[in-house]
Parts: structure tokens; C-alpha cells; sequence
């Protein structure tokens, strides 16, 4: 297959910085090895990435420790796996009723797999107990140190940081699983309590640096790299309007469905991840497409020509570090059009083995050592 020819000037563009490391300046040694190996990936690669992969599939919802829809379809695992936290500190089941429990065990196995995994987190309003679409009072304020509601944040912070220190491997000497940590994402959005129409710039930057400084100073957690992903936007400045600064992000990404689906253009997909990449570059950051996928998938060449090609073929776009589609909800339990993986037998599938076998994606068996 054909690689990219990439001019010398597009090389020392996108030089590794020598000092670049994790914000964390106690990131544990597999924490700080991960990051350095997803900045050496994202020279000739993009890892392929599912939400709940291995969680349930199209056509089954039982616990699984190592079956996922992707390998029913090309025999083998995506290299990256996406989780959500939404409910922890509420119930035993997230949003998606994915048992934490069983979400533990399966990051367990990916780790064990060499694989990657990214956790969001559809956080519940904690202003008026609604779910992370409930935007009709001005939250951020209110969970932030002196807003009325700071301590139940606290809390629910808590909650994540006991689940994060028990992502951890080993008989005697436990170590803990390096995790993307993804919070309050798409704020460039309304659909959320954090997005930008519900809070002011000053204050989402806020909210970003308390949590990471609690998460680190308060509760010691030292294995996550700190994600900041908003949806589409305009231009460097809207993007990097809510920006918490380079000394609370390591990776910055983006969530795109609208480029990639029926009204959307594969070549504003380009454009806005060439912004992306450019400002991970020049700050000596991860860079990603954290999110996207088209519902259903009814273009039979989307992977290829809609996805991969737009990107691989531009020397600046082609320098992010992976792809994550949304997850594949069970036809069973859930709307029967709801997923944006593959799925045994669709039409797509034929296409998604051209996504698959092209040598710039990677999958969990093409990864080395990354740890």
C-alpha cells in the first residue's frame, strides 16, 4: 500500500519534543511509557478504537471477557477501548448498565492484551440529580470550591479515584493501569450541563483544573492521561477557548459525527483535524479523533472513503494517534439502528476489512510493547 511522502519541513514540523512527558510529574513508569509510545505511534499510525467492545455486541449482551462485535469480524480486537463512568458513586452499573465490576475486569484484560483504554464520563447534573443532557440550570458554578453543591462533587469525584486506583494488575507487586481519562467533553456543544451555553469559559477551566488537581494532589491518583475533547468547531480560537492550559492536558481531541455523516463533508473532517494535530504539535501533546462513527453505517464504503482516506492522505491530519467509534448497543435491548462498529454480516463489513488490512491502522495485535 501506498504511504505518504512527507517533505522535510512536515518532518520538522512534527518533531517530537524532546521534553515533552505526561502533566503528571508523578506519572507512574507505564503511565509516562504510554504516552511517549502513542506520540511514536502517530508518526505512521492510527490505532482503531470501540466504546464498550468487549462489554456487549450487536446481537448478544452476556459477560464476555474476550468477545467483541470488531473481532467477530475481522478476528481481531481494536487497539483501543472506550469505557464510561456515567453512575459511579450511584448505582453498580453505568449509564449503558455496563457492571463496574465487570468494566474493572475487562480493562484488566485489555492491559493483559496490550491494548489501550479510555474512560469518559456522562456525569449525572449534580445540581438537580438529572441525567448529563438535564441543562436547564447553570451547574459548574455550583460544584465548583464555595458553590453549594462542591462537596457532593467531591464525592463523586472520590468515587471515580477508588475505581481508578483499582484498575490494577499483578499478584505481589500490583501495578496500576494506565488510563486516557476523557471528562467533560463535546463542551463546545449545548447538549450538555458543561458545554459552553451553560457555563462561562473561565468557569469550565476552572472545573478541568480542580478536578485534575484533586484527582493528582487530594487523592494520588498517578495513571491517567488527562483528555480534553470538544465536538466541531470553528477555528484554533473556539477550539482553544475553554482550554485549561498545557499543564492540565495531554491529549487533545476531537468528537466528529457531523462531518462524518450524511450532511457532513470528510473534508471539513480534515480540516478541523488538522487544527487538532497542528496544536498538539506545536505543545508536545497527544492528538486524537476521541469520537465519532455514522449510525447504522449505511454508506458501504465509509470506512474507507469517508474515514481513512480523507485522513491518511493529508500529511497533518494523518498525525493523530487513533480513531474511536461509539459503541454498538444489543438490538435486542436497545435501538435496533444503534451501533457504529461493524457487525457480522452487514454490508459495510467488506469495507471495513479495507479499513482493517490497510498498513496505517493498527489493531490490538499490530501494537508492541506500548507499556
Amino acid at each position: 500500500m501506498r504511504r505518504h511522502y512527507i517533505t522535510l519541513f512536515i518532518l520538522c514540523l512534527f518533531a517530537l519534543a524532546a521534553n515533552a512527558q505526561p502533566i503528571d510529574p508523578s506519572a507512574t513508569r507505564a503511565t509516562v511509557r504510554l504516552f511517549e509510545s502513542l506520540r511514536e505511534v502517530q508518526e505512521d499510525h492510527i490505532l482503531y478504537g470501540h466504546q464498550d467492545a468487549l462489554s456487549y455486541g450487536y446481537h448478544w449482551n452476556e459477560y464476555h471477557k474476550r468477545r467483541s462485535d470488531v473481532n467477530d469480524v475481522c478476528g481481531d480486537f481494536p487497539a483501543v477501548f472506550g469505557w464510561d463512568v456515567g453512575k459511579i458513586g450511584q448505582q453498580d452499573r453505568n449509564l449503558d448498565k455496563v457492571s463496574f465490576d465487570h468494566m474493572r475486569d475487562w480493562i484488566k484484560q485489555v492491559y493483559k492484551m496490550g491494548g489501550i483504554s479510555t474512560i469518559s464520563w456522562h456525569m449525572d447534573n449534580p445540581l438537580t440529580g438529572g441525567n448529563a443532557w438535564d441543562t436547564g440550570e447553570r451547574v459548574v458554578a455550583s460544584i465548583l470550591p464555595g458553590g453549594s453543591h462542591h462537596e457532593l462533587y467531591r464525592q463523586r469525584l472520590d468515587a471515580f479515584a477508588d475505581f481508578a486506583h483499582s484498575l490494577r494488575v499483578g499478584f505481589i507487586f500490583k501495578k496500576k493501569i494506565p488510563i486516557i481519562f476523557r471528562p467533560f467533553h463535546e463542551h463546545t456543544g449545548s447538549w450538555f450541563w458543561w458545554g459552553q451555553p451553560h457555563c462561562t469559559p473561565e468557569e469550565y477551566i476552572a472545573l478541568w483544573r480542580y478536578t485534575v488537581d484533586y484527582l493528582r494532589e487530594e487523592r494520588g491518583v498517578h495513571h491517567l492521561l488527562y483528555g480534553y475533547s470538544p465536538d466541531v468547531f470553528r477555528d484554533a480560537g473556539h477550539y482553544l477557548e475553554c482550554y485549561p492550559g498545557d499543564d492540565y492536558v495531554d491529549l487533545l481531541g476531537l468528537d466528529d459525527y457531523h462531518d462524518v455523516g450524511d450532511h457532513g463533508s470528510s473534508d471539513e473532517l480534515v480540516r478541523r483535524l488538522r487544527i487538532v494535530a497542528q496544536l498538539a504539535a506545536d505543545r508536545g501533546k497527544i492528538a486524537a479523533l476521541t469520537e465519532t462513527g455514522s449510525e447504522a453505517i449505511p454508506d458501504e464504503s465509509w470506512w474507507t472513503e469517508r474515514l481513512l482516506y480523507p485522513i491518511k492522505n493529508d500529511p497533518i491530519a494523518s498525525r493523530i494517534t487513533y480513531i474511536l467509534t461509539w459503541r454498538n448497543a444489543n438490538h435486542e435491548h436497545d435501538r435496533p439502528d444503534h451501533h457504529y462498529g461493524p457487525v457480522p454480516g452487514h454490508s459495510c463489513v467488506p469495507d471495513f476489512m479495507r479499513f482493517y488490512e490497510d498498513e496505517m491502522t493498527w489493531f490490538v495485535s499490530d501494537l508492541p510493547g506500548i507499556y
